[in-house]
């Protein structure tokens, strides 16, 4: 079977600062592989090479087998990109922004139609997509954009810290609204966080990284197993000390 993502030696560097050092791993089709690690480790580096934002320094990724540099637009055809930071338009209501975001997507009026009403099914905003983004909390937004992210069902999708920021309850629907969405369609899902204990919850696989180095991988329980630990914190720990 093809893998999803292939990252061999990634090596990325911003004038004398390296950010990656060498990281490699793979990603399974229809798996949900995340990223993790403190701020400051490399993630977000390494999810913007994936989506073709950047360019490596050296290395190669290659997302089913296209290669990110040298056919970078076939990629972007592939994958959806959620920075941890994004934004929606702020005067639109939810339901015309869905809109707006599906005709760049859409061949025509009727697949605009059917990507917003996922969309819909997917933030579960219900009656609030008519009200305008602005008045939105920062868990409504997180929960449109991630809409947005998943409603033109790509083959990758590349989420930089999805929950960042939100309360226990938001936080908590993003996290199913992940978790449901992988299982009815399959997609790949490639996640950065530095909250490891909810990435229990969403992966079957994670890599660890700090400071640029890519220190353990393998599913969650293999790793606790490994390092004789109780949750991913005591492992990062464990894997950051030993290495």
């Amino acid at each position: 079977m093809e893998n999803a993502i292939e990252v061999r030696d990634l090596v990325k560097s911003f004038g004398n600062v390296v950010a990656l050092k060498g990281c490699s791993f793979t990603v399974s089709d229809g798996e949900v592989f995340g990223l993790i690690g403190p701020n400051g480790a490399g993630k977000t580096t390494t999810l913007r090479i994936v989506g073709t934002l950047i360019k490596p320094t050296s290395g190669s990724v290659s997302v089913f087998g296209v290669d990110v540099v040298r056919s970078p637009d076939r990629v972007r055809g592939m994958i959806s990109y959620l920075p941890e930071e994004a934004g929606a338009y702020q005067n639109l209501s939810g339901d015309e922004y869905l809109r707006f975001m599906a005709s760049f997507y859409a061949a025509g009026g009727r697949e605009v139609e059917d990507m917003v009403e996922e969309g819909r099914r997917i933030s579960g905003l219900d009656e609030r997509l008519k009200d305008r983004v602005k008045g939105y909390s920062k868990g409504m937004k997180r929960r449109l954009l991630l809409a947005r992210a998943l409603m033109v069902r790509p083959r990758l999708a590349i989420l930089d810290e999805p929950t960042s920021g939100l309360d226990v309850v938001h936080a908590y629907h993003v996290r199913r609204m992940i978790k449901d969405y992988v299982k009815e369609r399959g997609v790949t899902v490639l996640l950065s966080s530095h909250n490891m204990l909810e990435v229990e919850f969403l992966c079957d696989r994670v890599a660890l990284i700090n400071k640029g180095v890519i220190v353990a991988e393998g599913r969650p329980d293999e790793l606790k197993q490994r390092y004789g630990a109780e949750n991913l914190e005591q492992v990062f720990m464990e894997a950051t000390r030993l290495g």
